[in-house]
């Protein structure tokens, strides 16, 4: 189906690659994870990391920077571009596993590159984890009628195998006082995604569980 000419070997080993990732999502997640991150590593996320630095953004994703929350390093990792009435919605493949959301955890504080007409820019925002947001119900939200939203929103949940939604809000600065905060997003939230706030003992356990690790 993607590729017609490609005769029938081709599509028999893309179709078991893809048969392969959605069942060891549910047999063996741990496993799945491990291989999903060695690819992105060495495979994935550099080439990913070096067309955007030249200005090429051929999968409509950003660079989310994060930093370290033991190196104390910037940290870059390309997500999906889920951008609605301002506020960035990034749905996590590996849920706490991941090392950003770890990182945002410790320190919220993020910067994410996007583009702005022909230049590349960096924008300050403040990350949450919403533990108890729907991913997929969000996921269905965020991507709309875009192609490339749905072909990431694809690849997310054929290489994930522990969603989780996360909200970067911008920071702007008011012109009353100066001072920097996330604006309120004025977009309406459909019913069957919860309105974004994360219980504080979620985020206890999971700054728990991190500081153990």
């Amino acid at each position: 189906m993607i590729d017609p000419g490609s005769g029938w070997l081709s599509a028999a080993v893309q179709s078991a690659v893809f048969v392969a990732l959605a069942v060891s999502g549910v047999v063996w997640p741990g496993g799945k994870v491990v291989a999903v991150r060695c690819a992105q590593r060495l495979l994935i996320n550099p080439t990913v990391r070096i067309l955007m630095s030249v200005g090429l953004n051929p999968l409509g994703l950003v660079i989310l920077e994060t930093t370290g929350r033991a190196s104390g390093r910037r940290r870059r990792t390309p997500v999906g571009s889920g951008f609605r009435d301002g506020t960035l919605w990034v749905i996590a493949e590996h849920g706490m596993r991941a090392n950003y959301v770890r990182n945002m955890i410790v320190e919220p504080h993020v910067r994410v590159r996007v583009r702005r007409g022909w230049r590349q820019v960096w924008i300050d925002g403040v990350g949450t984890v919403l533990p108890d947001d729907d991913p997929i119900a969000r996921q269905r939200q965020i991507v709309g009628r875009n192609p490339l939203r749905a072909f990431n929103a694809m690849n997310v949940r054929l290489l994930g195998a522990e969603l989780l939604t996360i909200r970067i809000d911008p920071i702007v600065i008011t012109e009353d006082q100066g001072r920097t905060k996330p604006p309120v997003s004025q977009g309406r939230t459909k019913p069957s995604v919860s309105q974004g706030r994360t219980k504080p003992s979620a985020i206890i356990q999971s700054r728990a569980t991190t500081a153990g690790s």
